[in-house]
């Protein structure tokens, strides 16, 4: 197996990680990172096998969980009840207790909404050049997560706050000070939730955290623990990753200047396009439970391996000339959400935002351009934009 270092906090592999990934693939379906000290899955078939068996998984085994330091016991107290970190036989009961609630009649219903919010923002576009990632990018996900919990629309400056200082826990090169906003955050979002769910427990209403109460008590219940982390998860994963991609899809777009079809057909293609192209996430990690062979590779219990989501939706051997930007392409499954037991729940309204967004922005902005070179962040393994400076009228 060929061993690769690169720092993942290098300034040019932060702007542009797409070369060595091509190198990884080049070696094989499976390489060793030596920085993470992993095995890394680097093709689309090593992803998808990885993604979708079930002797791997999220939940760390007993062996191997470290003692936790008392300055991230209250991080570590919300995530112990997080479906994101958890197998069976509690992943399965989150899931399906939340799958009850995050229907797709609710997201559907929420397509009005994402519509008039977009016009709104653009109307709001300042004269001249500004940032779209926060005045456009970061609004309509975050705005959305929040109607849809049924929270108050005006705390979310405050929830993207406590959602960017908590996701940096799992960022490359974290420091003792990402690590103290990042409990800051988890205490002040903690606190938050419990007096909403109070709230809600004696005034339901038509939102997501009344239909998660009400699935507490229909016999499955959730804990108010686990419905208070189930919350963030939802706000933290149901954001974090749809600014990044609309940031991301309409940088690629202006970039490589392409004419894109804005019919039903043609922008779910070119959502997929942009999603497999540069996708918000691009390693997730797995544990493994028993012994198994993958790609000629035998994996032992307690071993750790990462999946290079990135790198595979590049693949070759599944898109032809993986690297060239296509919104004709027909489209293929590409693993930017996942797949199998842990396939993203908010994925149908990432998707859904994409596709009513990016079309409004365009045709109500057509001369919409960069400003300068957008950069991206120092946040691996996420992968988004600083800013992204444009002029429109």
């Amino acid at each position: 197996m060929q061993k690769f270092t690169q720092s993942a906090t290098d300034p040019d592999f932060v702007q542009n990680p797409y070369p060595l990934y091509t190198r990884m693939r080049a070696a094989g379906d499976l390489v060793f990172w030596s920085d993470y000290d992993l095995i890394c899955a680097t093709s689309h078939k090593a992803v998808s096998t990885l993604l979708r068996d079930r002797r791997f998984g999220r939940e760390v085994p007993a062996d191997k969980r470290k003692p936790i330091p008392d300055h991230l016991a209250p991080f570590y107290a919300v995530e112990a009840h997080s479906m994101l970190e958890l197998e069976r036989p509690r992943h399965p009961r989150l899931r399906g207790l939340v799958m009850r609630a995050f229907t797709s009649r609710r997201i559907k219903e929420l397509a009005p909404e994402i519509e008039a919010l977009t016009h709104q923002l653009i109307d709001e576009f300042p004269r001249g050049g500004f940032d779209l990632l926060t005045a456009f990018a970061q609004k309509i996900p975050v705005v959305i997560i929040c109607r849809l919990l049924g929270v108050p629309e005006t705390m979310w400056r405050e929830l993207l706050e406590w959602s960017n200082a908590m996701v940096m826990m799992y960022q490359a090169g974290r420091t003792r000070e990402m690590e103290d906003k990042a409990v800051r955050a988890t205490e002040e979002f903690v606190a938050f939730m419990k007096g909403y769910v109070d709230e809600r427990r004696t005034t339901p209403a038509d939102d997501l955290i009344s239909a998660l109460i009400s699935a507490e008590e229909s016999g499955e219940k959730l804990s108010t623990d686990e419905l208070i982390t189930t919350c963030i998860l939802l706000l933290n994963a149901g954001h974090e990753a749809t600014v990044h991609s609309i940031g991301n899809a309409v940088k690629t777009i202006l970039e490589r200047d392409t004419k894109v079809n804005f019919t039903p057909e043609g922008i779910e293609k070119l959502t997929e396009e942009t999603l497999r192209i540069d996708p918000p996430l691009h390693m997730f990690t797995r544990w493994c439970y028993e012994e198994v062979e993958i790609c000629g590779h035998v994996f032992q219990p307690g071993d750790e391996v990462a999946l290079l989501l990135a790198s595979a939706n590049r693949d070759d051997n599944t898109w032809a000339d993986g690297d060239r930007f296509d919104p004709t392409r027909e489209i293929l499954t590409n693993t930017s959400f996942g797949a199998g037991a842990h396939f993203c729940i908010g994925a149908p309204l990432a998707r859904m935002e994409l596709q009513i967004a990016l079309p409004i922005l365009f045709e109500r902005c057509p001369n919409l351009a960069l400003a300068t070179q957008p950069n991206y962040a120092d946040i691996y393994h996420f992968h988004g934009l600083k800013a992204l400076p444009v002029t429109a009228t």
